[in-house]
C-alpha cells in the first residue's frame, strides 16, 4: 500500500496598496517606503504578494479618480488574492461611501485587510466594521480640518503677495541673500536655490511694466510696448523673448495695482509694492479688453485707417484694409471679404485727416474732450465697487448655506456684475488719457499732427470719427478728378456738430 503524499501547504495571495497624496519633487518617495514596509509584513506572515498597486500623487479625499485602486477592486473581485496589505487605513479611504462599497466587497470574497500601523481590520465581524468605520470618520476629520487649514493659508499668502510656486512672476522677486534646498525635477539632485522677497519690485522690470501703461493709456499699442521691451533686452523671467499674449497677461494682472486675488476672485488689497494705481489698471483693462480695438491680428497697420474704416457696399459693415491688387496703380482701400472696388488709400487717408486737423483747429474743439479725473468721484466709485464686491461675495455665502435658490443667486449676481462692469468703466476713465489732449489747443494742430506717430493718430481716429466709404459713381467728378469725395460717409462721435 502506497504511503499519500502529503500536500504541500496553501500559500495566502495578498496585494499591497500604496498611495500618497501629495508627491512635491516626482520621486516617488513616500510610496517606496510604504511598500517596503508591507512588504516586510507580507514577509513576517508568509504571504505571497501577487500585485502592487500604486496611486501616487493622488488625495483620497479629493474625490479624483484613482486608477490603481479601482484596477485593485476589480482583480479581488475576479478573486485574485485574500488579502489586501496597506500601509495605514487612511491609505485605503476616506470617504465613508468609498469604505462602505470596500466592504461589501470583502464581505462577499472573504477578503482581509491588514495595516502596518493599526493591525488586521476584521470587516467580517460588526466590531471590525464598526472600528473600520470610525478610523475612516477621523481621517475624514483630519481632510476637512487639513482642507481648511490650507485654505486659510493659502488666503493669507495671497493677501501677502506671497508667490504660491512656480515661475517668478515679472517685476517680483528681490534676493534677499538666503538660499533654500530643494529638489531638481530633471536629474532629481537637490540643488541650492536663492530666497526671494515677493513682495519686493524688481526696479528695471517694474519700470518697464509702468512704461506699457503709460503707452496704452497715450494710445500707444501693446505691439508698440512688445517691441520697446525687446529694444531694452528685457525677457521672461524664464529668459525667452516676451510675447503679445505674455506681455498682454502682465498687463491685465491685478497684482500690478496691488490687488489680492483668492481663486480668480479680487479679495482685497494685497501686502506688497504696487506697479500703478488702481484706476490705472482698470483703464488698461479696458483698453485691452475692449472689443473695438483687437482690429489688427496680423502684421502691424501702415496705413491710417486700415481696419478702421467701413465698408458700406448694400448692408456690408465690415473693416477696410490696404491692397494693391492686379495692374492697379495706387494701393486701395478694400473690404476684407474682397467684394466691392477700391478706393484709393493715399486720398482717402488725406482728406479724412484734413477732416480731423480742420475740425481740432475749431475753437470749440474742447467740446469733443473726455471729462477728466475732477469730474468724477473717484473715492466714492472705489467704495461702491467694494461694496458690490462684497455683495456678491455674501450671494455666494447665502446660496451655499440654502438660504436662497439658484434663480436667486444667478439673478442676483448679473446684476452685481453688471453694476460692477460700469463703476469699472467709470473708474478707467479716471485714469485713460484722451487721446486728443495733444491736439485739442495747439497754437499749430497740424504740426501737432504731423508730430504723433502712426499708432496716436489712429487712435484719435477710432475716438472722434466713424468713416464709411459706400460706392463710388463712375466717371470724372465736378472738380475733374476722378474720386468721389460725396462717397465717404462720416460721422462724429463727439458732439452734435458733422464734418
Amino acid at each position: 500500500m502506497e504511503t499519500p503524499t502529503p500536500q504541500a501547504k496553501q500559500r495566502t495571495r495578498a496585494v499591497v496598496y500604496c498611495r500618497i497624496s501629495q508627491d512635491r519633487t516626482g520621486a516617488g518617495l513616500g510610496v517606496d517606503r510604504q511598500r517596503i514596509d508591507c512588504e516586510a509584513l507580507a514577509e513576517r506572515n508568509d504571504w505571497d504578494i501577487v500585485e502592487v498597486y500604486v496611486d501616487n500623487d493622488v488625495s483620497a479625499y479629493s474625490g479624483k479618480q484613482r486608477k490603481d485602486y479601482q484596477r485593485m477592486l476589480a482583480d479581488l473581485e475576479a478573486g485574485t488574492a485574500t488579502v489586501v496589505i496597506v500601509w495605514h487605513t487612511d491609505r485605503l479611504h476616506r470617504s465613508p461611501t468609498e469604505l462602505e462599497k470596500y466592504i461589501d466587497l470583502c464581505e462577499k470574497r472573504g477578503v482581509s485587510t491588514h495595516t502596518v500601523q493599526a493591525g488586521q481590520l476584521d470587516l467580517a465581524t460588526p466590531s471590525g466594521r464598526m472600528t473600520a468605520r470610525i478610523l475612516g470618520a477621523v481621517a475624514r476629520q483630519e481632510s476637512e480640518h487639513k482642507g481648511h487649514r490650507v485654505a486659510r493659508a493659502r488666503m493669507q499668502k495671497a493677501m501677502a503677495g506671497e508667490w504660491a510656486g512656480g515661475i517668478r512672476p515679472f517685476g517680483w522677486g528681490v534676493p534677499t541673500g538666503e538660499t533654500k534646498t530643494t529638489v531638481d525635477k530633471k536629474t532629481g539632485e537637490e540643488v541650492q536655490v536663492p530666497v526671494l522677497d515677493m513682495s519686493k519690485l524688481v526696479p528695471e522690470e517694474a519700470a518697464a511694466l509702468e512704461v506699457g501703461h503709460e503707452m496704452l493709456l497715450s494710445g500707444k499699442s501693446l505691439r508698440g510696448w512688445i517691441q520697446w521691451l525687446a529694444d531694452k533686452g528685457l525677457r521672461t523671467t524664464r529668459g525667452n523673448p516676451i510675447t503679445s499674449t505674455e506681455g498682454r497677461d502682465m498687463l491685465l494682472r491685478p497684482r500690478n495695482a496691488g490687488i489680492a486675488v483668492y481663486k480668480g476672485e479680487e479679495v482685497g488689497t494685497g501686502l506688497w509694492e504696487k506697479v500703478i494705481s488702481v484706476e490705472a489698471h482698470r483703464a488698461v483693462v479696458a483698453v485691452l479688453k475692449d472689443p473695438n480695438r483687437r482690429t489688427s491680428p496680423g502684421a502691424t497697420p501702415k496705413w491710417f485707417g486700415s481696419l478702421i474704416y467701413r465698408c458700406g457696399l448694400g448692408d456690408c459693415k465690415e473693416t477696410m484694409r490696404v491692397t494693391k491688387a492686379g495692374g492697379a496703380m495706387h494701393p486701395a482701400y478694400r473690404c476684407v471679404t474682397s467684394h466691392g472696388g477700391g478706393r484709393r488709400a493715399d486720398k482717402l487717408d488725406e482728406y479724412v485727416m484734413d477732416l480731423i486737423i480742420e475740425r481740432l483747429s475749431r475753437p470749440d474743439a474742447s467740446d469733443l474732450l473726455v471729462p477728466g479725473p475732477a469730474d468724477l468721484d473717484v473715492a466714492g466709485l472705489q467704495k461702491e465697487s467694494e461694496e458690490i464686491r462684497r455683495r456678491l461675495t455674501d450671494l455666494a455665502g447665502m446660496f451655499g448655506a440654502g438660504q436662497i435658490s439658484m434663480v436667486q443667486f444667478t439673478e442676483g449676481s448679473d446684476v452685481a456684475r453688471a453694476q460692477l462692469e460700469g463703476v469699472n468703466q467709470q473708474l478707467a476713465r479716471a485714469a485713460t488719457r484722451d487721446p486728443l489732449v495733444p491736439l485739442v489747443g495747439a497754437m499749430d494742430v497740424r504740426k501737432a499732427w504731423e508730430g504723433m506717430d502712426l499708432e496716436q493718430q489712429r487712435s484719435v481716429l477710432r475716438a472722434l470719427l466713424e468713416v464709411t466709404v459706400r460706392p463710388a459713381r463712375p466717371g470724372r467728378m465736378p472738380d475733374g478728378g476722378y474720386f468721389d469725395y460725396q462717397a465717404i460717409e462720416t460721422r462724429w462721435k463727439r458732439g452734435n456738430r458733422q464734418p
